[in-house]
């Protein structure tokens, strides 16, 4: 067991910050949301002194959400989890009974305090005139995205241009299959995890196409500059649920119940949720989205539950070995 949690805390990535002597709550989280909760932390830590709670210090924990999940399997001591879907939380349930079967209905909105759906970044004007996923199929584009096997963000890019192509095939499978043969080959460089994909598309220079979070190629816009690349959402796309959940087991062994509870409600908060906008994601609080809706353009969202069957049904069907991802990444090949 000691050497399964070392290799969790290493595989975990943990960047920990504040003083030794404060009380400390651990959130795991996916690997491309380490500057939202640095900036959301602070917020919540003052928050709570201030409400007469002791000296809190929040450690934040990175990698791709599957990694982290498995990490707390391992023995992983986390406090909460804010993860980019829902099967990385549900796992802690089915493989671990570390949370409840019904974890979801503990927070509004299925315990997702805010959303987001797949973009493309692409260079500075737009060379290759991108404009929808039909565009990512043509034999001049390359793609960078990560590897849907290990990455939470890579599912989503593989299940968006899925149900957007099946959409416009009528729901013909046999055609959608071919599609998404043809866009799976024309990826460059499948990387493990969502801040990878972002280091080989920036500064690697692979790829005319980095599909990743609408949040994230917002912020890396922000980052390197609107004078290098354009961001371009398309006309359909799929509704990316962020899910969070205290982790009942360990915050009763850490001790840490009501600090973890405050601190996931706290997300919800008007004041959470407008810093939760300024790094590009959408929230469900219409008053603070209202504010700002000239940031998000408008698409037409579809549910992981209504295209696929649920996310256990499409992790059966598309992610499993020897699933249809594996199917169509072989035939790409020949």
């Amino acid at each position: 067991m000691k050497q399964s949690f070392t290799s969790g805390l290493i595989l975990a990535g943990i960047l920990i910050t504040g003083s030794a002597s404060a009380k400390e709550l651990l959130n795991s989280s996916y690997d491309i949301s380490r500057e939202l909760f640095s900036a959301l932390n602070p917020v919540f830590e003052q928050q709570w002194e201030k409400q007469g709670g002791e000296k809190l210090t929040i450690k934040q924990s990175h990698a791709g959400s599957s990694k982290q999940a498995l990490a707390i399997l391992q023995g992983l001591r986390a406090d909460v989890v804010t993860y980019n879907q829902v099967t990385d939380v549900q796992i802690l349930h089915d493989r671990g009974n570390l949370i409840p079967a019904d974890w979801q209905a503990r927070l509004p909105n299925n315990s997702s305090p805010y959303y987001s759906t797949m973009a493309f970044l692409v260079r500075k004007g737009n060379p290759k005139g991108i404009k929808s996923w039909d565009d990512l199929v043509r034999d001049d584009v390359k793609l960078i995205f990560p590897n849907p096997k290990t990455s939470g963000n890579g599912r989503y890019t593989y299940l968006a241009a899925w149900g957007a192509t099946q959409q416009a095939d009528g729901n013909n499978e046999a055609k959608t299959k071919e599609w998404m043969a043809k866009f799976l080959n024309n990826v460059e460089v499948f990387d493990i995890g969502g801040r990878g994909a972002t280091t080989s598309f920036v500064e690697r220079n692979l790829g005319d196409v980095l599909i990743s979070f609408e949040s994230e190629v917002n912020n890396i816009q922000k980052q390197y500059g609107a004078d290098k690349y354009d961001v371009i959402v398309p006309p359909v796309d799929i509704l990316a649920e962020f899910p969070v959940a205290w982790v009942d087991k360990n915050i009763e062994r850490n001790g840490t119940e009501k600090e973890a509870k405050a601190y996931l409600n706290f997300l919800y908060t008007p004041e959470a949720q407008t810093i939760i906008t300024d790094f590009n994601f959408r929230v469900n609080d219409e008053k603070v989205m209202s504010a700002v809706k000239d940031r998000f353009p408008d698409t037409k969202l579809f549910r992981v539950e209504e295209t696929f069957g649920g996310w256990p049904e499409a992790m059966k069907v598309h992610f499993a070995n020897g699933g249809v991802f594996d199917q169509l990444v072989a035939k790409g090949r020949q």
